[in-house]
C-alpha cells in the first residue's frame, strides 16, 4: 500500500498535471498573429529573446531558431524585443503580420557577470581563477544530486560518486586535497549561506536539499585570490550555487516530468555454481559432492542476481514564476522524486519546495533577495553488506530451504553448527536475508533560507550596504531494526534481533554585513571598488542514540547524548582597481576567529593579491584582429582549514572508560566492596591551530574570432603547512603516546586548460564543443616535528581479508595515500609465483622493509568534454570524461582470489573470485602488487536527444520531449566492475548502473 504521505504527494502532482493539460484549451479573445525571426549582428538566430507588446504583459520568447509567434492584443501598436547583452528594440506593429529583427550588441551589458565571494564581477575583469557553469551547460539525464550536474565540466575539479545508491553523495576535490587528516571538501555556499561540511544524519548527501531543477549556476573558485575572501574555510576551494529567480513580466508555468529505468551492467567475476563444484572437487574433494565432509548443495544460485534489480524512478517538478502586481518578482517550485536503487530495498523519496522573492524598493535603491528552500527526504538504506556477501556465499545453496532446521531463521539458508546455531562470526550471511530481515530507514527535514538586503544610499549612490541573514536547520530521525529471525546477526544466538534509533538536530545561523564603495578618477582613468565587512556564523549539533535488543533489553552504553557547538567570526575586505581598462589589481584580506582553537591561536589572517593585464587592449595588439580577448593573470594568497575534527581538541577532556575499567574500594562501614565507573583524560594539544595553504597561480584567458573560440590556460602551485598528523610522543609528555598535532607539509602543483568552440552557427544548425584538461601532482614533504628518515609514515588503506594489514601510506616524498606493496615475482610463463616477492634490500628475507612504492590512487590527468548540437527543432548533447595515471587495488579479488577462501575450517563453504583460477594461489597474498591495477578509464557519462514544440495550439505554449542515457559506456582495462573509486581501494562498492530516461518539459 502507498503511505498516506506518498498518496498526498501523488494527488498534488496529479492535480498539477491535469491543470497543465487544461490550460492550453482555455479560450482567449484573439485578433491576429504576429510572427518573425530575431538574429544577432552576424545573422545568427537568437533563442530566448523576449518579445513583449508595450504596455502589456503579453509576450513570448524566441525558439532555438530565433522564431516567435504570438497573438496581437487589441489597441496595441508597439512590440519590444529584449535580450541580455543586446540593445532593446521597439517597433511599430501597424498592419504587419511578420516582423524580422536584427539586434545590436550593447557594449555595456554584453560583459558577462560572474558571482564571486560577497558580490559579483565582470568576467573580463576577474583576476582570480573562477569558472562559471550555467543551466544550459549542465549534465543531462537522471540526476538527483546537484553535484552530478557539474561532473567533468570544470578543469581541476574531481567529483567521484560514492556508488549507485539513489541520491548518493560524492567526494569533491578541487586541485587535489590540501589536507591529510582534516576535511578536504570544498566550502559550498547556496544563495549566500555556507553549508556545514559535517553533513546530516540519515541523509546520503547534504546537497540533496537542493532540487537540481532549481539551480541556475555553479561558480567554482579555485585559486587563493578568488577564495581568500572566505579565509579559514577556503583551502579546498569554494563552490557557489545560485538558484533560479523570477522576472517581471507575465506569469509563466514550467513542468518537468521524467521516468527512468536503471540496470546493473556488470557484477563481480566469481565462480558459477558448476564452476565452484569443479573447483572444490579439484582442490578440496572431501568438501565436494560425495566427499567425507560434504559442504556443497545442489542449487544453482546467482546471488548477485538475487540482490540486484531493475530500478524504476520518477521525478516531477512544477515551477511558477512572474511578479505580483509587476512589483515583486517571484519563483515558486515544488518537486517530487521517487528513486529506486538497483540494490533491493534501496530507495529515496524526496519532496522539495523553493521560493525566491526579488523585489526592489525606493526607485531601485533597495534590492531584496529572499529565499527559502525546504526538503523532506525519506530514505530506505538497504544492507550494503549484502553486496559483499553475494560475492562470497556458496552458489550451490538455495535462497530458502524447506528443511525445518532453517525455519527459526525465516526459512533462509543459513550456515549452522552442530547445535543448529548460526555461525554468523565465521560465515557470510545469506545475502537475501541480510536485505529482507533488516530495515534501515530515515526521515530528514531540512530548510535553508536567507534574506539579503542591498541598499544603494540615496545621498551617496556609489556607496552600498549589504546585509545577509541566513540559516540552515535540519531535523532527522531514523531507526535500524534486525529481525529476531536473522541468522547473520549477533542477536541470532538468542533470537533477539536488535533495534537502534537516532535523532539529530542541527542549526547553522549566519549574519553577514558589508559596505561597498565604487567610483572612478576620470583624470587617471582609474576605476576602484572597495568593500569591507563582518561575518558571524554559529553551528550547533545535537545527537541522541538508543540501542536495544529486539526484546527491549538494553545494550551496554545503550543511550548516548552528544551536543556540540562552535562559532566563527570574521572581518574581511577587498579592493579592486582598474587602470585604463587594461591593468587590474585585486587585494583581499580576511581575519577569522574560530572557537575551535584556544585564545592564543584563535585568529588567523588570510591575505591575497592578484594582478591582471588585458593584452588585447594594448596598442601593439591593434593589428591582431583575430584576437577578441587576451588577459594575463597572476595571483598569490593564503587560505586556511578549520575543519580539523573535534571542536575543542585544544582542551583537556575526560571521557568515560570502558565498562570493565572500574575502580573498586572497600567500605568498612557496610563491609561491602563498591565499584565506581571512572573517567580517563584524553591527550590534547593546546597549541592546535589552522592548516594553511599558500597558492601561486598564473593564467591566460583568451578568445579568438569574436569569441567563437574561448578558453583558459593556467598553472598553480599550492603548499600546505601545519598539516595535522597523528604522531608518537615521548611517554609521560602527554596523556597519550600518540597525538594529533600540526607538523606536516604537502604540495600540489598542476596545469589546467579549458577551451570552448562554436564550431558551426547557421540559421538551422548550431554546434558547440567544450574540452578541458587537468594535470595535478601531489607530494608530502613533511610529517614529523624533526626529520626522521626511518619514519615509515602513516598507514592507511585497510585491506579486507586480514588483520591490521594496510596497502597505503602517507609518506614523505610520495603522494598522499600511496600504495606500498610487495613486488610480485612471475615465472617464465608470466604466472605469479605464490609467496615469492622481490627482496628489495637483499637481506635474504621478505618483510615490511621490502614494501615499495607501487603507485598513486589519484589520477594525474583528467579530461572532460561536452558537445551540444541543435538542428531546427532537434537538440543533441553528449558528455564524457577520462582519468589517467591513477591506480586501483582490487581488494575484491585479493580477499577471495585463493583456494583457502573456498572454505572456513571445513565448516563453511564460500565462493571464490575467478582470479583464483588464473593464479592458483592457495593462500591470500594481500600485499602483492599483482592486485594493483591501472585505474585509467574513459566514461561516456550521458547522451541526450530532444525535440522541441513551439507555440502549441497557436498559444504561447512550448513543449520538449527528450531521452537520455546516463553511464553509457565505460572503457577500461581494470578487471573489476569499475575503476572510478576515490582513494583507490575497491571493496565491493555499490555499482553504478546505466540509466535510461524519458522526459517532458512544458512551459506556458
Amino acid at each position: 500500500m502507498l503511505s498516506m504521505k506518498m498518496t498526498k504527494n501523488l494527488s498534488l502532482f496529479t492535480g498539477l498535471w491535469v491543470l497543465s493539460l487544461l490550460v492550453p484549451f482555455v479560450s482567449f479573445a484573439q485578433e491576429r498573429t504576429l510572427t518573425g525571426t530575431v538574429v544577432d549582428e552576424f545573422g545568427t538566430p537568437l533563442p530566448g529573446v523576449s518579445v513583449i507588446f508595450v504596455g502589456t504583459t503579453t509576450g513570448a520568447a524566441t525558439d532555438f531558431n530565433g522564431q516567435y509567434r504570438l497573438t496581437v492584443p487589441n489597441d496595441v501598436n508597439e512590440v519590444k524585443f529584449s535580450y541580455i547583452g543586446y540593445l532593446d528594440q521597439v517597433l511599430e506593429v501597424g498592419a504587419q503580420s511578420i516582423i524580422d529583427v536584427t539586434l545590436q550588441p550593447d557594449s555595456e551589458q554584453l560583459e558577462e557577470v560572474v558571482v564571486i565571494g560577497y558580490g559579483s564581477a565582470k568576467k573580463e575583469d576577474l583576476t582570480g581563477s573562477v569558472t562559471a557553469i550555467n543551466a544550459s551547460d549542465f549534465n543531462q539525464g537522471a540526476i538527483t544530486s546537484p553535484q552530478d550536474l557539474l561532473n567533468g565540466k570544470v578543469s581541476g575539479v574531481q567529483i567521484t560518486t560514492g556508488g549507485g545508491a539513489p541520491g548518493a553523495g560524492s567526494t569533491i576535490r578541487i586541485r587535489g586535497g590540501a589536507s591529510l587528516n582534516a576535511s578536504n571538501d570544498p566550502l559550498i555556499i547556496i544563495d549566500g549561506v555556507p553549508l556545514d561540511n559535517d553533513g546530516v544524519s540519515g541523509m546520503r548527501n547534504p546537497l540533496n536539499t537542493i532540487n537540481p531543477n532549481d539551480i541556475e549556476t555553479f561558480n567554482v573558485l579555485k585559486d587563493a585570490s578568488a577564495t581568500a575572501i572566505y579565509g579559514s574555510r577556503a583551502s579546498n576551494g569554494v563552490i557557489l550555487i545560485t538558484t533560479k529567480k523570477g522576472q517581471k513580466g507575465k506569469l509563466s508555468v514550467d513542468y518537468t516530468g521524467t521516468v527512468s529505468v536503471a540496470k546493473v551492467n556488470e557484477t563481480v567475476d566469481v565462480l558459477t555454481a558448476d564452476e565452484y563444484r569443479s573447483f572444490m572437487s579439484q582442490n578440496f574433494p572431501q568438501y565436494a559432492e560425495g566427499g567425507s565432509s560434504q559442504l556443497l548443495g545442489s542449487a544453482n544460485t546467482d546471488w548477485q542476481d538475487q540482490v540486484f534489480r531493475t530500478a524504476v524512478s520518477t521525478d516531477h517538478n512544477v515551477a511558477v514564476s512572474g511578479a505580483v502586481k509587476d512589483m515583486i518578482p517571484f519563483r515558486l517550485s515544488v518537486g517530487y522524486n521517487n528513486s529506486q536503487g538497483v540494490l533491493e530495498q534501496s530507495d529515496m523519496e524526496r519532496t522539495t519546495v523553493a521560493l525566491n522573492l526579488t523585489p526592489k524598493f525606493f526607485d531601485d535603491h533597495l534590492s531584496t533577495n529572499a529565499s527559502i528552500k525546504f526538503v523532506d527526504i525519506n530514505n530506505s538504506f538497504s544492507n550494503e553488506g549484502a553486496i559483499g556477501s553475494a560475492t562470497a556465499f556458496d552458489p550451490t545453496q538455495p535462497v530458502k530451504s524447506s528443511d525445518a532446521a532453517y525455519a527459526p531463521y525465516g526459512g533462509y539458508y543459513t550456515w549452522l553448527d552442530a547445535q543448529g546455531t548460526p555461525m554468523y562470526s565465521i560465515a557470510p550471511g545469506n545475502p537475501v536475508a541480510m536485505i529482507d530481515q533488516r530495515t534501515d530507514v530515515s526521515d530528514v527535514m531540512r530548510s535553508i533560507g536567507n534574506i539579503q538586503l542591498d541598499y544603494k544610499f540615496h545621498f551617496l549612490p556609489k556607496m552600498r550596504a549589504n546585509l545577509n541573514m541566513g540559516y540552515d536547520y535540519s531535523k532527522s530521525r531514523g531507526n535500524i531494526a534486525v529481525s529476531p529471525e536473522a541468522g547473520f546477526d549477533a542477536g541470532a544466538v538468542d533470537r533477539d534481533g536488535s533495534f537502534s534509533r537516532y535523532e539529530q538536530i542541527k542549526r547553522n545561523e549566519l549574519l553577514d554585513f558589508y559596505l561597498q564603495y565604487a567610483d572612478e578618477i576620470s583624470g587617471l582613468d582609474l576605476k576602484y571598488d572597495v568593500m569591507g565587512g563582518y561575518s558571524y556564523q554559529y553551528f550547533r549539533n545535537e545527537n541522541e542514540n538508543w540501542s536495544t535488543f529486539g526484546n527491549g533489553e538494553q545494550l551496554e552504553n545503550w543511550h548516548t547524548l552528544y551536543k556540540q557547538h562552535n562559532n566563527l567570526q570574521s572581518f574581511f575586505g577587498r579592493a579592486n582597481f582598474n587602470l585604463k581598462e587594461k591593468y587590474l589589481v585585486t587585494a583581499t584580506l580576511r581575519a577569522d576567529g574560530s572557537s575551535k582553537f584556544n585564545e592564543d591561536n584563535r585568529w588567523g589572517i588570510f591575505p591575497a593579491v592578484a594582478l591582471g593585464w588585458k593584452l588585447d587592449k594594448e596598442n601593439f595588439m591593434a593589428g591582431a584582429t583575430a584576437v577578441s580577448q587576451l588577459k594575463l593573470r597572476a595571483g598569490w594568497g593564503i587560505t586556511g582549514q578549520q575543519d580539523i575534527g573535534p571542536n575543542f581538541g585544544y582542551m583537556p577532556i575526560y571521557v568515560g572508560s570502558q565498562p570493565d575499567a572500574d575502580y573498586s574500594f572497600y567500605n568498612p562501614n557496610t563491609g561491602e566492596w563498591v565499584t565506581v565507573p571512572t573517567n580517563r583524560p584524553s591527550g590534547y594539544d593546546q597549541n592546535l591551530k589552522w592548516e594553511e595553504t599558500t597558492t601561486w597561480n598564473v593564467g591566460f584567458d583568451f578568445g579568438f574570432f569574436d569569441d567563437k573560440i574561448t578558453g583558459t590556460l593556467e598553472g598553480y602551485y599550492r603548499n600546505t603547512k601545519d598539516l595535522l598528523n597523528y604522531i608518537p610522543v615521548p611517554a609521560g609528555s602527554n596523556l597519550t603516546n600518540m597525538l594529533t598535532t600540526n607538523v606536516g607539509n604537502m604540495t600540489n602543483k598542476g596545469v589546467e586548460f579549458n577551451i570552448n568552440t562554436k564550431l558551426v552557427q547557421t540559421k538551422d544548425f548550431f554546434w558547440d564543443l567544450g574540452l578541458n584538461a587537468t594535470y595535478n601532482e601531489n607530494e608530502i614533504t613533511k610529517l614529523t616535528l624533526t626529520d626522521d628518515p626511518n619514519y615509515e609514515g602513516v598507514r592507511t588503506g585497510g585491506v579486507a581479508g586480514g588483520m591490521d594489514i594496510y596497502a597505503q601510506r602517507h609518506k614523505v616524498g610520495y603522494p598522499a595515500s600511496s600504495f606500498f606493496l610487495y613486488e610480485q615475482v612471475y615465472d617464465e610463463s608470466g604466472k605469479p609465483m605464490e609467496g615469492i616477492y622481490k627482496d628489495q634490500n637483499g637481506d635474504g628475507k621478505i618483510d615490511e622493509s621490502d614494501l615499495v612504492y607501487s603507485g598513486n590512487p589519484a589520477p594525474k590527468w583528467m579530461f572532460g568534454f561536452t558537445s551540444k548540437m541543435t538542428y531546427k527543432n532537434w537538440d543533441f548533447s553528449v558528455a564524457g570524461r577520462a582519468y589517467l595515471g591513477g591506480m586501483v587495488y582490487n581488494n575484491v579479488a585479493s580477499e577471495k582470489g585463493h583456494a583457502q577462501a573456498a572454505h572456513t575450517s571445513g565448516q563453511v563453504a564460500t565462493n571464490v573470485h575467478y582470479s583464483a583460477m588464473e593464479t592458483d594461489f592457495q593462500s591470500p597474498q594481500l600485499l602483492s602488487d599483482y592486485y594493483l591495477e591501472s585505474g585509467n578509464f574513459f566514461r561516456l557519462d550521458n547522451i541526450m536527444v530532444g525535440y522541441n514544440f513551439f507555440n502549441l495550439f497557436d498559444k504561447d505554449i512550448n513543449a520538449r520531449v527528450y531521452g537520455t542515457v546516463n553511464n553509457v559506456y565505460l572503457g577500461t582495462q581494470y578487471s573489476g566492475i569499475d575503476p572510478e573509486i576515490f582513494g583507490g581501494m575497491d571493496q565491493n562498492m555499490y555499482p553504478r548502473p546505466t540509466t535510461y530516461m524519458m522526459g517532458v518539459n512544458l512551459s506556458f
